[in-house]
């Protein structure tokens, strides 16, 4: 099972911070999360969300193990 965190806004949103779910990519993650919970999955889409795979930013799918760590990081702003 990979191990998914959320930040920030995103984890205010859910409730929770960090949860272990079984996934075989990272899309078939985020629809998995969507169906549990539509206002997350709305929110993980939205433009500005980054996801880390093992601490490293990715772009489009990717495959995940049981050993992935999946990051959902809210968009972020400075100044």
């Amino acid at each position: 099972m990979a191990r998914v965190l959320l930040f920030g806004p995103l984890r205010d949103l859910a409730g929770w911070r960090e949860r272990e779910l079984a996934a075989v990519s990272l899309e078939d993650l985020r629809r998995a999360l969507g169906a549990e919970d539509p206002a997350l999955g709305e929110a993980l889409a939205a433009p500005g969300v980054q996801v880390a795979l093992d601490q490293a930013i990715v772009r489009g799918d990717a495959a995940l193990s049981a050993a992935t760590e999946v990051a959902f990081l809210p968009p972020m702003s400075g100044g």
